[in-house]
């Protein structure tokens, strides 16, 4: 097996699957409508419902959903072989992914582009927006715990990477008051990335100085700097850091994976990794539980992923300018994504499998596996960095994609640099989810406790702001310092699917209400099926063999705690949901009153 025929093939199943499905899913079961108006001209105010071109529009969701999740998953479920991965990610990402992101998108646009929970409190009652809006609250806390811990192991005692990432934050708000002021995006942009590159490439001076042994960081100091960062991230204008780093990262995430395809292509490296490996069955050094259910919960962005959601019924409802459109931003970004996540799973599998394993298990771990390092000593020796026990998926991601960089003759030198600047690259694109996810939990905790204290609903009272930023910190640090990336990113996998579930239950309420066919609603039912068993068994395996086994390296009570909650809400949504559909079902008038009503 090579990486040109996976690629090859992953790409025209996408791009098949966009032209059948995605079509029928939008004129068939959707009946995608452009002769009425969508709420970014019915509720246009000039800031949040704006009019916008459909390919800004993509650009825009595509950055927003496709952080660091497509680039990490994968390469954590490279434990299992690339067979289980590759078919998870394409058969997830097209009955799953593409239809859950079409249809919340859809619902949330019926509803002038109101969030999940206010779309779930008005088709399903307010029990289940009650426990939807709780649900998205855990979810956006653990899904910053997870994507942060990425970030430790990426930046822990490499001060190279600790600076390059580091300086984008100053150069991200210079950038963000230069076009305040001028208005000049592109020449802001710019000028960002040309000082982003130059952060990079001066950092291996800054090696045995004052400022590199200052830089030379551990876990538990990186794990009380992110969570103060985000705090001030997310109290900021939006403009000043959050805007600027979006676009900043966009260019470079295109570029890469540009960059990675072409490399792909020159090269066209060996697959040395099985497509089943051992850990099937259980026992793995990354991921402890078996292929199923953990594949499901290891990758969730790049193939089907809850927190779209918040994404699908946030920002880019008020923004679409034709309901056509939804098929493009909605279904087609999501397709876009797995192929993003099929390129990080190839990085991953081009490694030796030795190579990989004593990357992503700690030395104690990896000595027990019987496995020897192969090509690690010299990519080790290239970057200058050790990178043994370097879990969390980052470092994996880098080293793989210098790997298939440095093949290219021209760039055979230049392995340090290629290393360093994919782990800033990473690591800025995480920094940016944690900033707009900061404070978005912001936004949660606001409009959650604003139901007890009325002030705190108002998103402009600065005491609220800064007493809801602080809680979201403290929430989702708490969890970053004293989790691990298996037992973190596991429960990131679980909430994240719920939130998916909930997505494919309110969107088979919609469905049931407006399509012309009962059936169609399977096209929610089938993943939703799948999905939900899935979440509750991996949930239940977590708790029972992790969370509440003291023997376990991931033991937290905390985190059965969260896992138990989460599950009930699940369950208490579905019995609501299904309460209603056989409303539904039963009752046709009420469904033709529906319909005559929209």
């Amino acid at each position: 097996m090579n990486a040109i025929t996976i690629m090859i093939a992953s790409i025209c199943i996408l791009m098949i699957a966009y032209r059948l499905y995605g079509t029928f899913i939008a004129v068939k079961v959707l009946k995608l409508n452009d002769d009425k108006p969508t709420p970014a001209y019915t509720e246009e105010d000039g800031k949040d419902y704006v009019p916008t071109n459909r390919w800004v529009t993509f650009g825009h969701h595509f950055a927003a959903i496709a952080a660091a999740g497509p680039l990490v998953g994968p390469i954590l479920a490279a434990q299992f072989g690339y067979l289980p991965s590759m078919i998870w990610l394409l058969v997830g990402a097209v009955i799953g992914g593409a239809v859950h992101d079409a249809v919340v998108l859809f619902a949330s646009m019926r509803k002038k582009g109101q969030s999940l929970s206010e779309v779930a409190k008005a088709e399903l009652g307010p029990v289940a927006g009650f426990c939807t809006g709780l649900a998205m609250l855990f979810i956006i806390t653990i899904t910053m715990a997870g994507l942060s811990m990425v970030v430790l192991h990426a930046l822990e005692r490499n001060p190279w990477g600790t600076f390059a990432v580091g300086i984008t934050i100053p150069i991200a708000m210079g950038v963000g008051l230069y076009h305040k002021k001028t208005g000049n995006l592109k020449g802001a942009a710019t000028l960002g990335f040309i000082l982003i590159m130059v952060g990079v490439f001066i950092g291996p001076s800054l090696q045995n100085t004052a400022i590199g042994d200052f830089l030379t960081l551990d876990m538990n100091t990186l794990a009380i700097i992110l969570p103060i960062y985000a705090f001030f991230a997310a109290a900021l204008p939006v403009w000043l850091l959050l805007a600027p780093r979006d676009y900043l990262s966009s260019f470079m995430k295109i570029g890469v994976f540009l960059a990675l395809i072409i490399g792909v292509f020159i090269v066209n490296p060996a697959i040395p990794f099985p497509a089943v490996t051992e850990f099937i069955h259980g026992g793995g050094p990354v991921v402890a539980g078996p292929v199923w259910p953990f594949i499901s919960i290891t990758i969730a962005c790049g193939a089907i992923s809850g927190f779209h959601a918040f994404i699908s019924s946030g920002t880019t409802p008020k923004m679409l300018d034709r309901w056509s459109d939804i098929k493009v931003v909605g279904f087609g970004a999501m397709l876009v994504e797995c192929v993003v996540a099929i390129m990080a799973l190839i990085a991953a599998i081009s490694l030796q499998p030795g190579d990989y394993f004593a990357i992503n298990s700690t030395p104690e771990v990896f000595a027990t596996l019987g496995m020897s390092v192969e090509n690690l000593p010299q990519l080790s020796q290239a970057v200058g960095l050790d990178l043994e026990g370097r879990t969390g998926g980052a470092v994996t991601l880098a080293v793989g994609m210098t790997y298939i960089f440095t093949e290219v003759p021209w760039f055979s030198n230049l392995a340090s640099y290629f290393f360093q600047f994919v782990i800033m690259f990473e690591a800025v694109f995480i920094l940016t989810a944690i900033d707009a996810g900061t404070r978005v939990a912001r936004y949660l905790i606001q409009d959650f406790f604003g139901e007890f204290y009325k002030p705190l609903k108002r998103v402009d009272w600065l005491p609220g702001s800064i007493f809801a930023s602080a809680l979201a910190c403290i929430m989702w640090g708490y969890l970053l310092f004293s989790g691990d990336i298996s037992s973190v990113w596991a429960l990131f996998g679980v909430s994240n699917q719920l939130m998916a579930s909930i997505g494919l239950i309110v969107g088979a309420t919609v469905i049931l209400k407006i399509a012309d066919k009962r059936w169609y609603m399977l096209t929610c039912l089938v993943p939703l099926a799948y999905l939900y068993v899935t979440v509750n068994y991996a949930g239940y395996w977590m708790v029972k063999n992790v969370y509440l086994n003291p023997d376990a390296t991931g033991y937290s009570v905390l985190n059965a705690i969260l896992s138990i909650i989460m599950l009930v809400l699940g369950i208490i949504i579905v019995v609501t949901a299904i309460k209603k559909w056989m409303e539904l079902w039963n009752n046709p008038n009420l469904k033709a009153n529906i319909k005559s009503a929209m």
